[in-house]
């Protein structure tokens, strides 16, 4: 019997471990610049593809009923908190890494080709956002 509720724990353990070293969760981003935290993103994986929505706005000038008003596809003029930013990423065979998706920066209404990679046991999600040969990586820290 010890040793059923040992094999139990641990497997609990490894689901555990395995569940923190993936993008889905609530994540607070932080700007690369300025090193301000900015928002929480809750970030799912419906369907096997990431999807991510802002939960909430960290920014202190931040208005509650702002509108992504930069944007030109179906968000535009949708509130902020609850705009869909993450849209598709799978993971890479073989790789921590999620690839493929796409991120929208609701400040000037972009949107950037993305991977999402877990680093720090989970902790940490480097955030990549692609336009053409040019990237920029921000880290968000995981909301515990």
């Amino acid at each position: 019997m010890k040793a059923l509720f040992a094999a139990v724990v641990l497997a609990a353990g490894a689901v555990s471990a395995t569940a923190q070293m993936s993008p889905v969760g609530l994540w607070r981003s932080v700007d690369d610049k300025t090193g301000e935290a900015k928002a929480e993103i809750r970030i799912g994986e419906p369907g096997g593809a990431l999807q991510g929505r802002i939960e909430k706005t960290l920014r202190k000038d931040a208005k509650p009923d702002a509108v992504c008003e930069e944007c030109t596809d179906d968000r535009k003029g949708k509130p902020i908190a609850g705009l869909e930013i993450i849209r598709g990423g799978k993971k890479a065979e073989g790789k921590d890494v999620w690839e493929g998706g796409k991120i929208l920066d609701p400040e000037n209404g972009k949107e950037y080709r993305a991977s999402f990679t877990p680093i720090d046991g989970g902790k940490k999600l480097e955030v990549r956002g692609y336009l053409g040969p040019f990237w920029r990586t921000q880290t968000w820290n995981r909301v515990p």
